[in-house]
């Protein structure tokens, strides 16, 4: 049920928003920080497996950055339509191979890839039995010595956000309906028992503490302060580059070197 509620969900998306950003997400300033973050890990002649690439907004942006090649599978056949389709029209040709996939058994062999990411797609599985599934693929698939990068959001930097919105009488913000956000200590406990070595990036608390704290402070903002295109989160994206803020950006990425 859970499953099918998901796909629903993305297909409807992609026939919404077709080749825009805005099919996975509509903040545009997150998405760009997550493909800034996992292209820090790629190099051109790698090959390199986008799990969960929707439309090929990601993809697209890694091929304009220098990537050869790459390939993109997705649980939702509306969003592989627009991913080929919108390859097709931009001429990348056999630079961009897109299919149907599921996260939680990869149609390729193991070791295959230099390289597999993800963004924001472990927290659409409905418990952490099948995201431990969906995080066993893509090391199944991933050569040894290669990189696994999981761009996701997790429960505990939420915890913390929602913790300040409480003291300033802000509401909680809620998971989507849609999500369940990976819990941080049980990815650490499960890759350190499968031996895994890892590192964790933090790359949004900057802004999320500006974007779904700070913001919400300023009075009388009117539609300055409404929507994800708006001058505050611009301001924030631009100091999210040159400030950190430790263990408040719900989104972060693991990257693990498969062993």
């Amino acid at each position: 049920m859970h499953n099918e509620f998901i796909k629903a969900h993305w297909d409807s998306q992609a026939k919404i928003h077709n080749h825009s950003f805005a099919a996975s997400w509509g903040d545009l300033n997150m998405i760009r920080l997550e493909i800034q973050t996992i292209g820090n890990f790629l190099s051109p002649d790698q090959n390199v497996l986008d799990v969960g690439c929707a439309n090929g907004f990601a993809a697209f942006t890694h091929l304009e950055n220098g990537l050869k090649k790459i390939t993109g599978v997705d649980y939702s056949e509306n969003m592989i339509h627009q991913a080929k389709k919108h390859a097709s029209e931009r001429g990348f040709g056999k630079r961009a191979v897109f299919k149907v996939g599921d996260i939680q058994n990869i149609e390729a062999e193991d070791n295959s890839f230099d390289v597999v990411y993800t963004t924001r797609v472990l927290i659409n599985l409905p418990n952490w039995e099948a995201q431990l599934k969906g995080v066993k693929e893509c090391l199944r698939v991933t050569k040894r010595g290669g990189l696994v990068i999981f761009s996701e959001a997790f429960w505990e930097p939420l915890c913390r956000l929602n913790a300040l919105r409480v003291v300033a009488n802000l509401s909680p913000l809620p998971e989507p309906d849609f999500n369940r956000y990976l819990k941080q200590s049980n990815l650490e406990d499960a890759l350190t028992t499968m031996g895994h070595d890892y590192q964790s990036v933090d790359f949004s608390s900057f802004y999320y503490l500006g974007t779904r704290f700070m913001r919400e402070l300023v009075e009388d903002g009117g539609e300055q302060t409404q929507g994800f295109n708006n001058p505050f989160n611009t301001e924030f994206f631009n100091m999210e580059q040159k400030y950190n803020a430790r263990d408040f950006g719900v989104q972060k990425a693991f990257v693990i070197k498969k062993g």
